[in-house]
């Protein structure tokens, strides 16, 4: 369930805190083959399926910038910000791919609002994502995301 923040005070005020989880998502060859088509990124690694299972993974592997895309699906699962005119993606400060999400592994993120910064007319967010796999120590990756809020 969402940590839910009402207006930008709610939000100054949580600074520093972690916000939660996302639901699992298992990583599933066709969101993978999708992924390849919409990019143009056809490496064996991630869609010949028999070759990349004899190869270093041991299965198809999810490309990185998919992994970090889905932090736009997993974030409004983390956090849901009321009482605001509107909320802006700014961007991301730094984004590093620690281990390779294999085709069937479950992967979710988790949130922590690290920093608050007043901007005009509102606030910037700065929430580490880490998106981790399930069994697997090491998260998959960690996204420094920064969001805008501006009052209504």
């Amino acid at each position: 369930m969402a940590t839910v923040l009402h207006g930008i005070d709610e939000i100054r005020g949580a600074a520093g805190r972690h916000l939660g989880y996302s639901d699992w998502l298992t990583m599933d060859q066709e969101r993978v083959n999708r992924f390849a088509d919409a990019t143009g990124d056809h490496q064996w690694i991630h869609v010949d399926v028999e070759r990349a299972t004899a190869g270093p993974f041991g299965a198809p592997i999810a490309h990185g910038y998919l992994t970090l895309s889905l932090s736009n699906l997993f974030l409004p699962q983390i956090l849901q910000v009321d009482g605001v005119g509107m909320g802006l993606n700014y961007g991301t400060n730094k984004v590093r791919f620690m281990s390779p999400v294999r085709v069937g592994d479950r992967i979710r993120g988790g949130g922590e609002l690290v920093e608050v910064t007043d901007v005009p007319g509102g606030v910037q967010t700065l929430v580490r994502i880490t998106i981790e796999v399930d069994g697997n120590p090491k998260p998959a990756c960690v996204i420094e995301s920064l969001s805008r809020w501006l009052a209504g």
